[in-house]
């Protein structure tokens, strides 16, 4: 007998002890069906749960339809595909490797703490312009969160023209004559299952909170516009949120292309010439080519899911009437500086440029962005008026519906983002909200694992798990949070967090009054054309400066 022989091996098989099933990961019973996760440091994870059916074929640009049902139990150890997003052109700092990508992405993720009973609900809406990005970053990784006490939900939703893009052929095939905003609508679809099943997981469906940066903020505010996600959710998180004007569905609104004529126009260069036609595209083309020929995808008022520009929702005072936490970074543009206008030759060309569109407003301008540091007021000026107005009037907003409203500054820097002249630059704060400092893009400036980071990560994701349990942000170890109301009560998150009074005081007001004559004028968009970039400002219209 020889040691190839199969008689040896069954010898042999025999004498050896069994092998060890490998231990099977938790198993929760939702109503949406059984999904098997993964456990591991005291988190229960469950990844790329479907939330709604693929949107393929006849149902690409339809709103979400629910999710089949599946039997037995389903794997969910691994994420879902992200949605169809075009390849980079180049690298940057945000810049993944990119994981498989489908259109059948309707998917998200949940972290658990092991033992959860009734505890609050982070939902997580990525950014990335509306084009791409995932919930399955690592990046986003909530297991940090979780172990705060939380529940932790991230999502994946239709992006570009997959997820943005109006026709007249597809309003319609639609009951309520509308198309666009299917990237919303998923959110809103995310919002329903969670409501309908996070309580197995340990959720509290009534203690939600939707939070997002970016273009995931973008969405916060629209979810607070959406008559349909109202009651969806009871807090909102707002980091680095631009609300800036969107086109008309149909109409020309503040100076805008009807995104239904967008559509059209799109569909042309794209050489579809009906519905079957774009239908039968390929995914990958569907999601390269619109941005090349200069597609830029977002939400269209509709007069439904999108009634009106978000300032007017918000000017009535019909956005939920839910608590905010809402900042921006002080380096928001040094890693955007596409957002910038070509500088001008020297100091006194600045200068007569600003005077020439600012008008009656130029001396206010000149003084918080002075012609002495034309980079430096370039830098400041584009992230006050896109960001810095729009977070503080988000806390103005709620806090003049009676809710708790907070305000932040994140102003933190390290050697290496110093080094790239990349101080709190654009999404910086989000590794020291999730915790993962050590799951950052390849190109991220390389966070380091010093006392000052961790102690400042931990009081971050201290105040947004203490913010998301109970609507009053409290950290251990660092000040009380003051709310907006209170004398325009914000945090400065330098090497550590501060709290203070009146942010850049008048800033806002300047903005604001920028816009106000902008709107007033009707033909006129704001927040991209800042500074030099900016049209003569209108004449004093009635309620504006």
């Amino acid at each position: 007998m020889t040691a190839r022989s199969p008689l040896f091996a069954l010898i042999l098989a025999a004498l050896l002890p069994a092998p060890t099933a490998a231990a099977p990961g938790p198993v929760v019973a939702a109503p949406a069906g059984e999904v098997r996760g993964e456990a591991a440091d005291g988190i229960r994870a469950f990844k790329g749960i479907p939330y709604a059916a693929p949107p393929v074929g006849a149902a690409r640009w339809t709103p979400p339809r629910p999710a089949p049902e599946w039997q037995g139990v389903r794997d969910a150890r691994d994420f879902g595909p992200a949605c169809m997003q075009p390849k980079p052109r180049a690298a940057s700092i945000y810049s993944w490797d990119l994981p498989a990508m489908s259109e059948d992405c309707l998917s998200l993720n949940v972290w658990a703490p092991e033992g959860a009973k009734d505890l609050p609900v982070f939902v997580w809406i990525h950014g990335g312009s509306l084009v791409s990005g995932s919930g399955g970053d690592p990046l986003y990784d909530g297991s940090a969160l979780a172990k705060r006490g939380m529940i932790v939900v991230s999502i994946n939703y239709r992006l570009g023209m997959f997820g943005w893009f109006a026709h007249p052929a597809l309003s319609a095939e639609s009951p309520d004559r509308l198309s666009g905003n299917y990237g919303l609508l998923d959110q809103i679809a995310a919002l329903g299952w969670v409501k309908r099943n996070i309580g197995a997981f340990g959720g509290n469906a009534k203690n939600v909170t939707i939070a997002g940066e970016s273009a995931g903020a973008l969405s916060v505010m629209y979810l607070m516009a959406a008559p349909q996600a109202r009651g969806l959710f009871a807090k909102a998180i707002a980091e680095s949120a631009y609300m800036v004007s969107a086109p008309g569905l149909r109409e020309p609104l503040n100076g805008m292309v009807p995104a239904e004529q967008q559509g059209v126009a799109l569909a042309e260069k794209l050489g579809a010439t009906d519905l079957a036609a774009l239908r039968a595209m390929p995914a990958e083309a569907i999601a390269d080519k619109p941005p090349v020929a200069g597609y830029f995808p977002f939400p269209a008022i509709d007069g439904k899911i999108v009634p009106r520009q978000l300032v007017e929702t918000f000017d009535r005072g019909e956005q939920a009437p839910v608590p905010i936490l809402a900042g921006f970074n002080s380096g928001e543009i040094r890693s955007l500086r596409f957002l910038l206008p070509k500088p001008p030759a020297d100091a006194a060309a600045y200068e007569a440029t600003i005077r020439a569109q600012y008008g009656e407003f130029a001396d206010a301008f000149l003084a918080r962005y002075p012609a002495k540091t034309i980079e430096d007021s370039m830098l400041a000026a584009t992230r006050d008026a896109m960001y810095g107005w729009t977070a503080e009037r988000l806390a103005s907003d709620q806090a003049a519906l009676g809710q708790p409203a907070y305000f932040y500054i994140f102003d933190h820097g390290y050697p290496a983002m110093e080094q790239w002249k990349l101080h709190a630059f654009h999404a910086s704060e989000l590794p020291y909200v999730f915790g993962t400092a050590g799951k950052t893009p390849a190109l991220w400036p390389k966070i380091p694992d010093t006392l000052t980071e961790r102690k400042l990560a931990q009081a971050m994701g201290d105040y947004w798990a203490s913010f998301a349990r109970s609507a009053k942000p409290k950290a251990t170890g660092a000040p009380d949070w003051p709310d907006y109301a209170d004398d325009h009560g914000f945090v400065h998150f330098a090497d550590e967090p501060r709290a203070a009074h009146n942010l850049f005081p008048g800033t806002a007001a300047l903005h604001e009054a920028v816009v106000c004559r902008r709107r007033a004028a009707g033909d006129i968009p704001w927040n991209w054309n800042v500074g030099l970039a900016s049209p003569p400002l209108p004449p004093k219209a009635e309620g504006c400066q």
